[in-house]
C-alpha cells in the first residue's frame, strides 16, 4: 500500500480559556487605563455592577433582534441597524471557540447567517475601523467551519449607524501577540488568581 498522503494537525492541550472582554480589559491595562487590582478583579470575575451604558447595550441589543422594548430606541435607527443583519438571520447568541496553541478562545456571536456573522455595537463615539484589532475577529476562524466567511460589526452612536467588515483573510497578529502577553500576566500574578478556569482547571 502506498503512504497516505493525509495530515493530521495536533492540538496542544488547552492551559489557558479567554474570552473577548478580558483581553479588552487588558488591553486597557496596557494602555494605563486600567489598574493591575481591576484587572485581576475581573480575572477572578468578581461581581461587579453593570453600568448604564453597558445595560443601554444589552437592551439595544435585544429591540434589534427580539423587537424587546423597542419603543424606546429611534426607529430609524433599528431600521438601519436591522437591514446590516443577515438574511436569513440562521442563529443567534452563536457559541464560537478557537484554539491557539495551548490557549482556547471562547465567545458569543450575535448573529449569524448561512455567510455573514453580525455584531451590534454601542458607542457615545464612533473611531473609523475602530474593531481592526478587536479579540472578535477570531470569532472569524472560530466560524469558519460553519461557513462564515465575514464579519461585521454594526455599530451605533444613536444618531448614526455603521459599520466595518472583515474577511477570513484578516490580520490577526495583533491579537495573537496580546494573547500571549496577556498569558504572561495570568502566569505573573498566578497566586492571585482564585478562578481557576482561567487555567482551564475547573468545569465550565
Amino acid at each position: 500500500m502506498g503512504q497516505s498522503n493525509l495530515t493530521f494537525e495536533i492540538l496542544e492541550a488547552v492551559k489557558y480559556r479567554i474570552y473577548p472582554s478580558l483581553l479588552n480589559s487588558f488591553d486597557r491595562y496596557e494602555k494605563g487605563k486600567l489598574g493591575e487590582d481591576e484587572l485581576v478583579d475581573r480575572v477572578n470575575r468578581v461581581p461587579m455592577p453593570q453600568t448604564a451604558s453597558q445595560a443601554r447595550g444589552v437592551s439595544f441589543e435585544e429591540a434589534v433582534i427580539k423587537g424587546t422594548n423597542e419603543e424606546l430606541y429611534d426607529p430609524e435607527i433599528l431600521r438601519q441597524v436591522r437591514a446590516l443583519l443577515p438574511r436569513p438571520m440562521t442563529k443567534t447568541q452563536v457559541y464560537c471557540e478557537y484554539q491557539l496553541g495551548d490557549v482556547l478562545f471562547y465567545g458569543y456571536v450575535d448573529v449569524i447567517g448561512k455567510m455573514l456573522a453580525v455584531d451590534i455595537k454601542t458607542t457615545s463615539l464612533y473611531v473609523p475601523d475602530c474593531f481592526c484589532q478587536s479579540h472578535q475577529n477570531l470569532y472569524l476562524p472560530a466560524l469558519k467551519s460553519k461557513g462564515i466567511r465575514t464579519l461585521r460589526y454594526v455599530i451605533t452612536d444613536f444618531v448614526s449607524v455603521y459599520q466595518e467588515e472583515y474577511s477570513q483573510s484578516v490580520d490577526l497578529s495583533y491579537q495573537e501577540e496580546q494573547i500571549k502577553s496577556f498569558c504572561g500576566f495570568l502566569e505573573e500574578h498566578r497566586k492571585r488568581i482564585t478562578d481557576l478556569r482561567i487555567f482551564n482547571l475547573l468545569p465550565r
